[in-house]
């Protein structure tokens, strides 16, 4: 692929939770990610451009353009409402939230994107601590998500849905709010740039070109003990789960996968659709499962 920039990430085991929580990076309570050892590398900025996501394996179509960068608790008419400005450190937590239509009224009827109605995330401002959870709703619209235990600091929680009626359907939103975890906040450096690092006998290389904005092919390839790993099972529909926060300003871009999952096990090599529009640093979260288990990659890219 020209101009690709090749990537090795640290693969760290995660135990597949049941219920909502469905990810948590390892090691920090379980609900922050502490992969520091993981890579960056710089890529090279593409050709400017605005991304055509329609239509796309996946996801639903965008017709009235993107979903934005997720850093604001509103968007066309669409909100995130949520009444507590604070979450406890250390222990599993509920946050409750609505999603509001642009008439102030609840959204009840979403549309299904890689098997869930919305999917919920608390990511850490210094991107040292990620949960992906999915959270269930009432008859009423209000959602609970179950948080792993936090850190002390500052996170941002961000909701991606698609209503499937009203003025927003067929679009993709992604809305967030910011928290506070009370406590002593000690931050945690990016991870700084290594050729490759390894861990628990996996490798994963990320290469492509995804910077400038515009819809860029991103090929994830899986290798053990430096034999090709064919045993992914699905998640999510897919067999890997790509999440990408921009390090500067937490800027949410999610990377769907180009196909869906099928019957039987997939890899070595999985495609992604990806949008990357700022440059700078950005922590992306890979989520795959062998055998069961659910296991989290934290990489970082530069883009320039």
């Amino acid at each position: 692929m020209g101009g690709a920039a090749v990537l090795a990430v640290l693969l760290a085991g995660c135990g597949s939770a049941r219920g909502t929580a469905h990810s948590a990076m390892p090691g920090m309570g379980g609900g922050t990610a502490s992969a520091r050892g993981a890579s960056s590398v710089s890529a090279p900025t593409a050709s400017s451009g605005m991304p055509t996501t329609a239509g796309m394996p996946g996801m639903p179509g965008m017709a009235a353009g993107p979903p934005g960068d997720g850093l604001a608790d509103t968007r066309d008419g669409y909100r995130l409402v949520a009444a507590a400005a604070t979450l406890p450190a250390g222990v599993a937590t509920r946050y409750r939230f609505d999603i509001t239509a642009p008439d102030g009224m609840p959204v009840t009827d979403f549309a299904v994107d890689q098997t869930r109605k919305l999917h919920f995330y608390a990511v850490r401002s210094d991107l040292s601590g990620f949960q992906h959870v999915h959270p269930v709703m009432a008859q009423d619209g209000g959602w609970t998500a179950a948080l792993g235990a936090l850190t002390p600091g500052r996170w941002r929680l961000y909701a991606t849905f698609s209503p499937a009626s009203g003025p927003g359907a067929g679009r993709d939103f992604v809305l967030s709010r910011l928290v506070t975890v009370p406590g002593r906040a000690v931050a945690v450096p990016l991870p700084a740039a290594a050729p490759a690092v390894g861990a628990d006998g996996y490798t994963v290389t990320v290469s492509g070109d995804p910077g400038g904005g515009a819809v860029r092919p991103l090929t994830v390839r899986f290798t053990r003990a430096g034999e090709a790993v064919s045993g992914l099972e699905p998640y999510l529909g897919a067999y890997a789960h790509l999440t990408a926060i921009h390090a500067g300003d937490m800027a949410f871009a999610h990377v769907h996968p180009v196909a869906a999952a099928g019957a039987s096990h997939g890899g070595p090599e999985l495609a992604f659709h990806s949008t990357l529009r700022e440059s700078g640093d950005w922590r992306l979260f890979l989520q795959f499962q062998v055998r069961g288990a659910l296991h989290v990659a934290a990489v970082t890219l530069h883009i320039t």
